[in-house]
């Protein structure tokens, strides 16, 4: 194995759900609370993710789906982002030791909120950046695509120059495992986030 692609969402990341429901409930936004409890990807937050609206068209959609909401984009932002709950040091110790051996990536369903969020807050301990830590962080809305479209995958590997059968991808949906190990991935389903530190 010489190179690793890493979801960010569930395997590097913690996410607080309960803590964004109740984030977007406080600014009058409850009514799509349901799309963060079940995880669902699709209408305002398909668009985002994949690219085919902005952070101001978002906003605008979250005003819409919720009567009476009136919140500033910066107040939609921050309960968007108040679903991340950081990046534990340990996790970021081991993306430093895994990279002295292996090309890493990352490969994330993800969108312009949360990653700006982690990008300035989360893999900037120690004076460090992303790019510390990967060679390229392949984003689903600067892509135009989404795990677990087969076409993702194809992309990352191309442009990389990586070989599917030096690869091994971890994430925390077994559909996105799938799809990279129908290519000829090895893959590691992690179930809980800290899985792959005990495995590598």
């Amino acid at each position: 194995m010489r190179n690793i692609i890493f979801d960010f969402g569930g395997v590097l990341v913690d996410l607080d759900r309960k803590r964004c429901i109740d984030a977007f409930t406080r600014i009058g936004a409850g009514a799509i609370a349901g799309y963060v409890d079940e995880c669902r990807q699709e209408d305002l937050f398909h668009d985002l993710e994949v690219g085919n609206t902005g952070i101001g068209q978002f906003c605008d959609a979250v005003r819409r789906a919720c009567p009476g909401c009136s919140a500033t984009d910066d107040a939609i932002c921050e309960a968007w982002n108040a679903l991340l709950a950081g990046i534990p040091k340990r996790r970021l110790d081991k993306l430093s030791e895994l990279k002295q051996a292996y090309r890493l990536v990352l490969l994330s369903n993800t969108n312009p909120i949360h990653w700006r969020k982690a990008a300035a807050d989360y893999f900037t301990q120690g004076g460090l950046t992303v790019g510390d830590y990967f060679e390229t962080a392949y984003l689903s809305y600067e892509m135009h695509l989404l795990k677990p479209g087969e076409e993702i995958f194809r992309r990352v590997l191309d442009e990389s120059g990586m070989a599917a059968g030096d690869t091994l991808f971890i994430d925390d949906s077994a559909a996105n495992c799938a799809a990279a190990s129908a290519l000829g991935i090895a893959t590691l389903h992690a179930v809980r986030p800290d899985e792959w530190l005990n495995r590598l």
